[in-house]
């Protein structure tokens, strides 16, 4: 018997579990904490003054959200006063390669989606 399912047959299927993750994942401060961490281990601190636009609340939020998803983890370093170190798991580095695709497309049509903007955006006034 064939396989019809969706991933066999080359259709894109995002279920509710891949969204959640994806929007975890890829949201504006995850992709900056990753960028960051990506070229070395980080303290909080150090995170907020290399991302400076991000809130203290959201930094902690992000880094719990990619914390539980196995992305980044947190470690207690044996110092007074005691410290934590965020550093990008092997599951994170996996990420890089999918995010440089991206960023390679988004690089590659960003004059033609600049285009259509401006397209929608005039025949939106006009409307």
């Amino acid at each position: 018997m064939r396989d019809t399912s969706p991933a066999v047959r080359g259709e894109l299927t995002i279920t509710p579990p891949h969204r959640e993750l994806l929007d975890q994942i890829l949201d504006k401060w995850s992709l900056a904490v990753l960028n960051e961490l990506c070229e070395r281990p980080s303290r909080f601190n150090d995170l907020r003054r290399a991302i400076p636009a991000v809130t203290q609340k959201s930094l902690t939020a992000t880094l719990r959200r990619l914390e539980r998803n196995g992305i980044i983890q947190r470690e207690l370093l044996s110092s007074r006063p005691i410290a934590v170190e965020y550093r990008i798991t092997p599951l994170g580095k996996t990420l890089r390669h999918p995010v440089d695709v991206l960023l390679g497309w988004a690089e590659t049509y960003m004059p033609d989606i600049d285009n259509a903007r401006a397209r929608f955006d005039a025949e939106s006034e006009l409307a």
